[in-house]
């Protein structure tokens, strides 16, 4: 079969296009065809080396990909031949709270990931995917859609009386619009690009701020909420953008930091404290969480946002593209 290896830290001219022999599922697991994957900036960090942990090499990576059950191991239950699937970003972490074994198993991380034409996966590391979206749409879900669920639903506690700060119209903060919007939320959300918040206006967001034009944006959000501040921020920007969040912040708000987004700086803990704030960190998430997030899915017919979609020999290209930033929603690889 055909799959890509990073075979270095040297960035993605280090992703390659190899011939390894197809797996075989053995008990409890699942060879699953992959259709499509979808990339994420920890992508980006991994095959530059930049990911924090130490990879072993060569990689077969990406999180996120959807697929169809071909073949299953003996002691296999929770899916047949010929299900659509797909794998979750944590294998092992099934419910409950994280712990330090259970985030050992990331795909495309400390373990192979999905950028191939065929993988093998524990039967428990995977979900049904709904059934109104295809295969190319799936792909999209297992990491940022995971992650802007935890954030607004599993720890936020989301209601229609909050209104959500986004920053940014990649993966995760479209999916957060999109949500919520979906519990009756009032979202603000920032971008430096006129055309990117035009399109966000048409999928729901309440008001739109372009932070290149207006820099102090925590002021226009202060004012945007009737001087009193938002109820939760999706903080995607990391230490150059948290000071603006806190401040943009109402007394006693949330401000979730995103994964691998928010790394580096130093930043002055006293608005946390004066303000009382609540700051979670949010990794993606459980299978459940991912389960309970399908249901919603399929309940109110919602489709990922997609920006872009390049064929499987064009993947180092894919990744080329995600790195400019240019993207409004999720960029696919289909297999």
């Amino acid at each position: 079969m055909k799959a890509y290896e990073i075979q270095s830290n040297a960035g993605i001219d280090a992703l390659k296009l190899v011939d390894r022999p197809q797996p075989e599922p053995a008990a409890r697991q699942v060879l699953i065809k992959v259709r499509a994957t979808s990339l994420n900036y920890r992508d980006l960090l991994v095959t530059e080396g930049n990911y924090g942990s130490k990879l072993t090499y060569p990689l077969i990576p990406m999180s996120d990909g959807a697929g169809e059950v071909v073949a299953v191991g003996e002691g296999v239950t929770r899916v047949k031949t010929g299900d659509r699937v797909a794998g979750i970003f944590f294998q092992t972490w099934i419910d409950d709270s994280p712990t330090r074994q259970k985030m050992k198993s990331d795909l495309g991380g400390s373990i192979d990931g999905m950028l191939a034409e065929y993988v093998v996966l524990d039967q428990d590391g995977l979900v049904i995917l709904p059934d109104h979206l295809s295969y190319t749409q799936a792909a999209t879900l297992p990491c940022a859609a995971v992650t802007a669920w935890h954030a607004l639903v599993t720890k936020g506690n989301i209601c229609a009386n909050h209104t959500i700060l986004l920053l940014g119209t990649g993966g995760v903060s479209i999916f957060a619009l999109q949500f919520a919007k979906l519990h009756n939320a009032k979202v603000i959300i920032t971008s430096s690009s006129d055309e990117k918040l035009a399109r966000a206006k048409q999928l729901g967001a309440d008001e739109i701020i372009n932070y290149k034009t207006t820099p102090n944006w925590e002021r226009q959000v202060y004012e945007l909420t009737n001087r009193v501040g938002v109820d939760h921020v999706i903080e995607v920007g990391g230490a150059g953008t948290l000071p603006q969040s806190l401040q943009a912040t109402r007394i006693g708000g949330r401000v979730s930091l995103i994964g691998v987004l928010t790394r580096g700086g130093d930043i002055d803990p006293m608005p946390i404290l004066a303000k009382s704030l609540t700051l979670q960190g949010i990794y993606v998430g459980s299978r459940e969480m991912f389960e309970i997030m399908n249901q919603a899915i399929s309940h109110h017919q919602i489709l990922p946002i997609i920006d872009s979609v390049f064929p499987f020999t064009a993947a180092p290209e894919a990744y080329r593209y995600l790195k400019t930033a240019a993207h409004f929603g999720k960029v696919i690889i289909e297999i």
